[in-house]
This record gives structure tokens, C-alpha cells and sequence, in this order.
């Protein structure tokens, strides 16, 4: 990478994923089934120090990649399905394994000995220089500061203990202020939301079955629903309806410098595996739901935003497509991979979109290949040959 790519992929870091969720996304109830005993560090090639790492996950473990040249630095065996997702700091990732959330330090290149224990652990979210972990099959909640994983001792921080397990997600605000989500194993309906105390002073049940988190500027916590969205904003919830009775938005992608939320969008309730070729953008100011019809499906890892609040999509077809999240319009399509086909499972490896400020990194299991790319030129920076095909690709975020 050239210095002035790199200049620019620090300087909109911040700007790109200060409130991005993990995850922002998922496809379906968390699980794992990581032997975390049995993890080992496997050397790929002499260690060398990595720069803006990026950690890809493959079947049996984990990749650690320098975030400039791709190159491969180190291996670590970690048996079964894992999860990644940023930790919130210059330095570490959330490994998400069967016996709960691990953390990776992916600058030393190795797993540590912090914890946080539980069953299905779920979605990671940043925001407001805090990080929260919601674990599914316990319902807790953790809150932490981020830049004290560097202790190497689990952090100090805040918890909370849904009223019943569910699949849920949870994000604290500047204020203080936590907003959880609310349901049962069985049925998710809406969020509450909690002072600094974890007593309750919000809540709304008009978001069946809610899944997915994002923030948008000035603070607008959307969290999606089988029939629309709904949005948390000073002290008040609103229900934004889809246009069809069933119009589910299950994941999204915030930025801190737009109003406007990014989400998938899917309407056969019967479906085995829906693939849609419409996304959902959100007003949260204007309370307005829009959809844009890309030409091509994608799937929950195709979400993304860009260093000034683009809206990014990887489709089917191979392209990023940038849109402008104000107008609906799509800007530009930015060829990176051959045409795919989203499996039925969704542990099943497809390709994945990460973006760090303006650096967009694409992975292609079919072809054991990572590619990053200057999401405002269009052109490809950098490509890479791995071992094994990859699944899950995150890295290091630093600030929120």
C-alpha cells in the first residue's frame, strides 16, 4: 500500500466504523464449537511485526494479516466454527468460540488469556469508546473499555443480565445510557432501555422478532424488525414500517456522519434462504424507510459503510456497490470478485466485506483469495493467496 492510501485509511478509520456493529451482523442464532483447549500458535512464516492487522477465520482456526501488504504472519489453530469482530482498540479482536468470547491480540499475534465466558456468544458492538458483548445463551450483557485489553487482565466494566436468554444486542450511549434488546429462546419482540443504574426507563415492544444493531449520527440506535424498524433517539422510540407487511430488516451498518442507516431487506417469511436484491435505507431523521434495488442478492456479510458515510453492498454479482445514502442512487461499482451464490448455511463460507477507512478488503474462498481495494478510486491495492478458503474477516479498529 502507498503511503497516501495509508494516510487516508488512518485518517477515516474513525469516520468509516465508529459505530458499526459487528457485525455487525449475523445469518441466523449465534453458534460455535471451538475447542478453545486445544488452540495453538502455528507459524505461517518467520513472525514479523503487522500493521493494522486483519484476522480472517478458516475451518480449524484463525488468520493474522498485516493490513498493508496482505501478507500472511501467523496461524492459530483454533478448532470449529469462530467468530471475529473488532475489539475497539489498536490492538485486538473478539474471537467468538463455543465457551464464549475470546480475546485475540492480533498486533502480538496471539490469543490471550482473557475471557468472557458463556454459552452462544453473540454480536459485538463499539460505540461511544465502549464495547458490549451480548451472549445469547445467558443473556448477559458486558460493557467495557477497550483500550484496558492492553493490561492483559479482563477489563472492569458494567454488566446486565437480560430477563430471559435470547438472541439479542446491546449497545451503551454516550450518556451512559444502555439499550438492550428484549425476547425469549422462543420469540424476540422489541428493546427497553436502561439508565447508568440498569434500571429501566424505556421500553418498546413494536419490533417482533428484532435482530440487528447500528448507530447513526447524532446517536440514532436502530435495531431491525420483521415488519420495519425501530429507531431510539433522545429519550424516544419510533417504529419505522416496512412498505409490505412482512419486510424484515435484520442487519445493519451505521456511520457517525450520516442520519442514514443501512440495512438488508427480505419479505418471503417461508423461504429456506431468501436472496434479496433490494436493501433498506433509514432516515432516522425524517423517519423514512427507502429501498434501492441493486440488480443482484448479497448476503448479511455484504454490509458495509464508507469513510464519509457511503452505503456498500457486495453483491452477487462480484461489485461493490457504492451508493449515496441520501439519494438512493448508486454511484459506482466497483468489480472485485468473480459471481457467487450465497449458501444455504450460514456458517458456510461466502464472500465477506470488511471496510476500514477507505480501504475495502474482500475475501474469495473459492479462490483461497483476500483483496483489498481503495473504495474512492475503485482500484484494487493489493491481492493475496491463502492456504485455506477464509469465512469471518475483521481486524483492528481503533476509536469509536
Amino acid at each position: 500500500m502507498n503511503k497516501s492510501i495509508r494516510g487516508r485509511a488512518l485518517t477515516g478509520t474513525v469516520l468509516a466504523l465508529a459505530t458499526a456493529t459487528v457485525l455487525t451482523a449475523c445469518g441466523g442464532e449465534s453458534a460455535s464449537s471451538a475447542d478453545t483447549e486445544s488452540d495453538k500458535t502455528v507459524d505461517a512464516t518467520p513472525a514479523v511485526a503487522v500493521k493494522e492487522p486483519l484476522v480472517a477465520t478458516f475451518d480449524g482456526g484463525l488468520y493474522i494479516l498485516d493490513g498493508e501488504s496482505l501478507k500472511l504472519a501467523r496461524t492459530i489453530d483454533l478448532p470449529g466454527f469462530n467468530r471475529v469482530n473488532p475489539a475497539g482498540d489498536k490492538d485486538h479482536v473478539m474471537v467468538s468460540t463455543d465457551s464464549g468470547f475470546r480475546v485475540l491480540d492480533a498486533t502480538d499475534q496471539a490469543l490471550t488469556d482473557i475471557e468472557y465466558k458463556g454459552a452462544k456468544p453473540g454480536h459485538v458492538v463499539r460505540h461511544a469508546a465502549k464495547t458490549v458483548l451480548f451472549t445469547d445463551g445467558t443473556g448477559e450483557v458486558n460493557v467495557f473499555d477497550p483500550t484496558a485489553l492492553s493490561s492483559g487482565k479482563k477489563p472492569s466494566g458494567r454488566t446486565y443480565t437480560s430477563a430471559e436468554a435470547h438472541h439479542g444486542v446491546a449497545i451503551e450511549l454516550a450518556d451512559g445510557k444502555l439499550v438492550s434488546t428484549l425476547g425469549t429462546e422462543e420469540k424476540r419482540t422489541g428493546a427497553l432501555v436502561l439508565d447508568r443504574n440498569n434500571k429501566e426507563i424505556a421500553r418498546s415492544e413494536d419490533c417482533p422478532g428484532v435482530h440487528g444493531e447500528a448507530a447513526a449520527k447524532n446517536e440514532a440506535v436502530g435495531v431491525g424488525c420483521e415488519d420495519g424498524i425501530l429507531i431510539y433517539k433522545d429519550g424516544t422510540f419510533t417504529k419505522i414500517d416496512s412498505p409490505d407487511d412482512y419486510g424484515r430488516i435484520g442487519n445493519q451498518a451505521g456511520s457517525d456522519t450520516s442520519p442514514v442507516l443501512l440495512g438488508d431487506y427480505k419479505t418471503d417469511p417461508d423461504a429456506e434462504l431468501e436472496r434479496p436484491t433490494r436493501v433498506s435505507l433509514i432516515d432516522t431523521e425524517k423517519k423514512k424507510l427507502r429501498l434501492v434495488d441493486l440488480g443482484t442478492s448479497y448476503s448479511f456479510r455484504s454490509l458495509a459503510r464508507g469513510p464519509h458515510g457511503e452505503a456498500l453492498v457486495l453483491g452477487t454479482d462480484g461489485a461493490i456497490h457504492v451508493i449515496d445514502p441520501d439519494t438512493g442512487k448508486i454511484k459506482k461499482k466497483i468489480p472485485v470478485v468473480g459471481d457467487w451464490q450465497e449458501p444455504l448455511d450460514w456458517q458456510q463460507a461466502r464472500p465477506t466485506l470488511f471496510v476500514r477507512g477507505h480501504v475495502a478488503y474482500v475475501s474469495e474462498p473459492g479462490k483461497k483469495a483476500l483483496h483489498a481495494i481503495d473504495v474512492e478510486t475503485g482500484k484494487k491495492i493489493t491481492s493475496v493467496t491463502l492456504p485455506k478458503s477464509t469465512n469471518e474477516l475483521s481486524g483492528v479498529v481503533a476509536g469509536h
